[in-house]
């Protein structure tokens, strides 16, 4: 758009606020240069729009966060959306998501529900969205805040806090480099995954429009060579030969403790890899993964001619269960729930947590007329549930199918007005779009 390019042409420089100290997000180099996963993102960004950025000097996450209120700063690069910043900032879309889960030491019990822990103690890096969200949401935890990311997890390492939450990629990347093997991985925080976005002053709406379009060019195999960038591992050559007995000893002693390091790093590997596919309350795929298997199965749907269909379904009335039952006995029928849908598909259909009381199913090689009969045998099966309620519990189901030159967006949009037609015509029921 013409007013876009105007603006740009006056726009060839933009003020950026950083988080200093959140590897391998966001850091300040020995030379004071900004760097990360973040980073790199953001130099993409501006590398297709022909803008450059200039980082506003700070601290911490703190001040950065003080001086985007003060207006020091036109972006803040790469953060989660949250109500108290929406107050003096504008949100693009996500550019990268990652889950949240939860760091204890070795001792500690795997967590299920924060709602069932008495006075632990959990640390966060202070300013950050999780640290509002549990402040409000989980009132029987302490909330103890330090000034970085290192201190959080040493504060678990050293036994002075119980619990932190941090995103799955600062965690191994930290558990990794520091080698705080004393340290695991406990679980995944439900319901919220880290959709990090650039944050725009609110006088600069049409800034926000365009970095959605240029984030919207940028391809999961770039954002997956930015994140292999900041994880791989570099070796250093040692090339004092004159201590060539040293050097060999030395070496036999390293190699013993990166064989420890290796066999300690490889334990956790299939339960990172878990933790970033899996909902942990429901074992089926989380978000991200549905999301991604969406846009794969659509590309091959386009690319062979084949159907594709896909059903959302939303549990009727779930809020009053949980008012009424409490979180422990609705988070049962979620695992039930989700127990019938892994038994109720074809061989090669797939079923992931959409997010709260949803689930999505993609049904490859399916017709609308197929996804249809699935889902009525869904809801047959489901009369037959003996649930902790001693009650008989619904679901209202939305289908639709791929059509030609349709985006997985596009699609998605279409099954959610389904579901929302099946609801708005009495809940247990099912409609197609």
């Amino acid at each position: 758009m013409d007013v876009e390019k105007e603006y740009l042409q006056h726009h060839k420089s933009i003020r950026v606020c950083v988080d200093p100290d959140w590897a391998p997000f966001e850091m300040m180099d020995e030379h004071h240069h900004y760097t990360g996963i973040g980073a790199d993102l953001l130099y993409l960004i501006a590398k297709r729009l022909n803008i450059s950025v200039k980082v506003v000097p700070t601290s911490d996450w703190a001040e950065s966060m003080r001086a985007s209120r003060e207006g020091k700063c036109d972006i803040v690069s790469f953060l989660n959306q949250t109500p108290l910043r929406d107050a003096w900032l504008l949100f693009t879309k996500p550019h990268f998501r990652d889950p949240n889960v939860f760091i204890t030491r070795e001792e500690h019990d795997f967590i299920s529900d924060l709602h069932a822990l008495k006075a632990e103690r959990i640390v966060f890096p202070l300013g950050t969205a999780m640290e509002e969200l549990i402040r409000k949401t989980y009132p029987n935890l302490k909330v103890i805040t330090v000034h970085s990311e290192a201190e959080a997890f040493e504060m678990v390492s050293s036994k002075k806090a119980d619990i932190a939450m941090r995103s799955l990629i600062v965690s191994a990347y930290t558990i990794k480099n520091e080698g705080m093997f004393n340290l695991k991985i406990a679980g995944q925080f439900p319901d919220y995954i880290n959709e990090l976005r650039i944050g725009v002053i609110k006088s600069e709406p049409l800034l926000r429009d365009i970095l959605d379009k240029a984030i919207a060019t940028i391809s999961e195999d770039e954002r997956r060579e930015i994140v292999n960038k900041y994880v791989s591992i570099k070796a250093q050559t040692v090339h004092d030969y004159s201590l060539v007995f040293k050097i060999i000893l030395g070496f036999i002693a390293l190699g013993i403790i990166l064989l420890w390091r290796y066999l300690e790093l490889k334990k956790y590997t299939k339960e990172l890899v878990y933790l970033s596919e899996t909902d942990i309350l429901t074992q089926i795929y989380n978000r991200m993964k549905i999301e991604k298997l969406l846009l794969s199965h659509t590309k091959n749907a386009h690319l062979h001619g084949a159907p594709l269909s896909i059903l959302l379904l939303d549990i009727d009335h779930f809020k009053s269960v949980n008012d009424t039952f409490g979180h422990p006995v609705g988070d049962q029928i979620l695992i039930q729930i989700a127990s019938l849908l892994k038994v109720s598909l074809r061989e090669n259909d797939c079923v992931g947590r959409w997010g709260g009381e949803e689930f999505l199913i993609i049904c490859p090689k399916a017709s609308l007329q197929e996804a249809y009969t699935i889902a009525k045998r869904i809801q047959s099966l489901l009369e037959k549930i003996d649930f902790p309620t001693h009650q008989h519990h619904t679901l209202s189901i939305g289908i639709a199918s791929l059509i030609r030159d349709e985006t997985a967006y596009d699609l998605i949009v279409r099954v959610d007005k389904a579901l929302y037609n099946a609801k708005k015509s009495g809940r247990n029921t099912v409609c197609t779009s």
